[in-house]
């Protein structure tokens, strides 16, 4: 009961402090949707997409930019976090604790994470009313498919938290990391109209798998096993290289 009063305690204190990192905020939730506001204005991104079920590029966008909030949050903002704990000491002198250098890591995924699903429902909120994108014909396909991208997204940031020894090197790793993530959740060009090699070799990785499931759920298909079962390996897979490998300082 104290451990839990301890850790409900530290996740108050970071979530003061999360509140002050105005930068991380603002491209975690405010620049996606930021992103499908500009998009949006563009009238050819009005025009339906041939094989996704009636959807438009502007629809598609959507979960792009969600998948960006994902990246953002877990690759830039949450390894910066706590490798300022760790050079700091923080996590040592917890270790010593009943709570434990862990609750100020959980703390740290719950924030980011809540971020995170504020500025989906605030970038899905605004292409619904301003752009008329649809909502998720598939809710529960949907849900499912955002979650284990959630899981598989916070899993590479855990990873790169775990092997990167300090925050100079982990701001250079992260940023190698960043882009080639939003490559493959579709910002450039989206996955679902991509060159057919191209589109096979992106949708083996985790943000690709995780952009095609959405669009699917989006045009009310239930999304293909395929895309899930490798969103789903992606994020065990790292997840365990991280818990193996992370260092407490």
């Amino acid at each position: 009961m104290a451990t839990a009063t301890a850790t409900a305690a530290v996740v108050r204190t970071e979530a003061r402090l999360f509140g002050r990192e105005l930068g991380a905020l603002f491209w975690t939730v405010l620049f996606p949707t930021a992103l499908v506001a500009v998009l949006g204005s563009i009238p050819s991104f009005s025009d339906p997409v041939a094989g996704t079920g009636g959807l438009r590029t502007i629809d598609l966008y959507v979960s792009v930019a969600v998948l960006m909030s994902m990246s953002m949050a877990a690759v830039m903002a949450m390894p910066a976090a706590v490798f300022a704990y760790r050079e700091a000491g923080v996590l040592r002198r917890l270790r010593t604790t009943p709570v434990g250098p862990g609750a100020v890591l959980l703390a740290q995924a719950l924030l980011h994470a809540a971020a995170v699903i504020g500025a989906s429902a605030l970038v899905l909120t605004i292409g619904r009313v301003a752009y008329d994108t649809p909502l998720p014909e598939s809710p529960v396909g949907y849900l499912m498919a955002y979650a284990l991208a959630l899981v598989a997204t916070f899993s590479v940031g855990a990873v790169i938290t775990s092997l990167v020894p300090n925050s100079r090197i982990g701001t250079a790793v992260g940023t190698i990391v960043f882009f080639p993530m939003l490559f493959t959740a579709g910002v450039w060009l989206p996955v679902q109209v991509m060159p057919d090699v191209l589109r096979e070799i992106v949708v083996v990785t985790p943000l690709g798998a995780a952009s095609e499931a959405l669009a699917e759920a989006m045009a009310g298909d239930f999304p293909d096993l395929r895309h899930l079962v490798v969103v789903a390996v992606w994020a065990v897979v790292l997840w365990l290289v991280s818990v193996r490998t992370f260092r407490w300082e």
